[in-house]
């Protein structure tokens, strides 16, 4: 039996990079090179995580990470399980077509556990209850990206809304803002659903509002995010009072806010007024309250006024209200203010992820806890990009092999020293995984969930793969995606076909 065997919760960027990481530092020639399985989980059925379900179908090249995952899969060490939710509470998962496995299961048949199952739960903003006209932008990004958990829900009803505000002003904000105003001629050569873009086409959306409480400076979007919202093709940005612009004296900028002041003094190609569509950065103003429509107006067109509170930098950089207000006649609110994980035994609400130092997973008191480990951001909130990802992923890795083999795993001729935090002893907690399991196999529920056509694997997913890019190209696009009842109809008939 493997003296490692890995459960890996979450089959994201950051799962694949640290199973690519320890397969890579355990090679054919490694006297290690069989001690170690690695089971991934996840409760969506197809892997990738936000590559596949969270970047915008209009960025392709951030999706060509998914080639070295398909090198990393074909490993026989390595084993994913997709359609499975790992429980730990008696609440329901977000996926009705899931097979729960209990966590209990991975700590029994597992000597080693990672939590790498990023923050799925967007944060919310106090003052704005979620509702039919108020959501959070996750919801939209799931609509058009075709997330299991929205399989059952009615798309948004775009055909009647003609005015967005979008509340943040970070990439994802711009994302959905260039999806709404982008043409759908446009979108239909790359991976978007065609039944998003049926729905794009009936879409009523002339001005999309992108409001932070700070200014431009401290703005969270990237100079790339803006450049392409200033190169939109049939939208133009309302222009900017130019006293924003104007850096506090004696503050030197960032490259970044360099360009992004550069960009906005610029502006959109496109001149005010000259195209049918418009967007605008609304900077210092934060939401305080969303009035709804009267009673005798509940249709899906009804005006809602959000009513915002004028705000101002404090010495700090913090924004404080000034005193003044305003208001804003929309027809929809999406909030974008940033994402937090799932509660798990060790997770804490404070930070919105899980309790780790150095990647180790440490208890309520401090005591880190023998072979788990966390990663991504499961283990450091909801930042950074891919390349972040990556290294901290492989900082992770190189920390479970150190574990392991203590005084002798070594790399580039340097040996990886397992160091416990100063004060925290992992011998101090109860030890929560297997010393040792018996078998390499993955617990009976996911076994008979394979059986039964309930559970995917690698191979599975691609077989999907490629159907989908062969549906694609045959209608002029990048893939044309399935959901998980056309997958699961697909597979059986593919099976049937062997």
């Amino acid at each position: 039996m493997a003296s490692i065997k890995l459960a890996i919760v979450g089959a994201g960027p950051s799962s694949f990079y640290v199973a690519s990481r320890l397969l890579s530092l355990l090679p054919q020639s490694s006297p290690h090179h069989d001690a170690i399985k690695i089971h991934m989980y996840d409760r969506l059925w197809a892997p990738h995580g936000l590559v596949r379900y969270g970047v915008a179908p209009d960025h392709p090249e951030v999706k060509n990470c998914t080639n070295k995952f398909d090198l990393t899969a074909t490993d026989p060490r390595l084993r994913f399980f997709g359609n499975v939710n790992i429980t730990t509470s008696a609440s329901a998962s977000p996926i009705a077509h899931n097979v729960s496995l209990p966590s209990s299961s991975l700590l029994h048949n597992y000597t080693h556990l990672l939590f790498s199952s990023g923050c799925t739960i967007p944060t919310l903003h106090a003052a704005l209850p979620p509702s039919d006209r108020c959501i959070p932008a996750l919801s939209l990004v799931h609509w058009y990206t075709q997330h299991p958990s929205v399989a059952n829900k009615p798309p948004p009803p775009l055909e009647s809304i003609e005015h967005v505000s979008l509340i943040g002003q970070g990439n994802v904000s711009l994302d959905v803002a260039r999806m709404l105003l982008t043409p759908p001629s446009t979108l239909e050569k790359y991976d978007v659903p065609s039944n998003v873009l049926d729905v794009l086409k009936r879409s009523a959306v002339q001005h999309v509002s992108i409001i932070g409480r700070r200014g431009p400076l401290q703005a969270a979007f990237t100079t790339k995010e803006l450049r392409e919202m200033m190169n939109l093709e049939d939208a133009a940005m309302d222009p900017l009072d130019p006293t924003l612009l104007i850096p506090p004296a004696g503050e030197e900028l960032t490259r970044q806010q360099k360009r992004t002041v550069q960009l906005l003094e610029k502006g959109s190609r496109n001149a005010p007024g000259t195209k049918p569509k418009s967007w605008s950065l609304d900077f210092f103003r934060s939401p305080t309250h969303l009035a709804p429509a009267p009673e005798d107006d509940q249709s899906a067109a009804r005006p809602l006024t959000l009513t915002l509170a004028h705000t101002a930098l404090s010495a700090e950089k913090r924004a404080v209200p000034t005193g003044a207000t305003s208001s804003l006649r929309t027809s929809m609110v999406v909030t974008s203010l940033g994402h937090h994980g799932e509660p798990t035994p060790w997770y804490d609400s404070a930070l919105g992820h899980v309790r780790t130092v150095g990647g180790r997973v440490v208890d309520e008191h401090g005591h880190t806890l023998r072979n788990v480990y966390a990663s991504g951001w499961a283990a450091m909130g909801a930042r950074g990009v891919l390349a972040s990802t990556m290294m901290d992923a492989y900082a992770v890795a190189d920390t479970i092999l150190a574990d392991a083999f203590p005084g002798e795993f070594r790399k580039d001729g340097n040996a990886l020293e397992s160091v416990v935090p100063q004060g925290r002893v992992s011998d101090a907690a109860e030890p929560v995984m297997a010393e040792t399991v018996g078998s390499d196999e993955p617990p009976v529920e996911v076994q008979a969930g394979l059986n039964e056509g309930e559970v995917t694997d690698y191979e599975h997913w691609k077989l999907v793969d490629a159907e989908e890019v062969k549906r694609g190209v045959a209608i002029g696009k990048e893939r044309e995606r399935m959901g998980w009842d056309e997958a699961r109809t697909f597979l059986s008939q593919a099976k049937g076909r062997r």
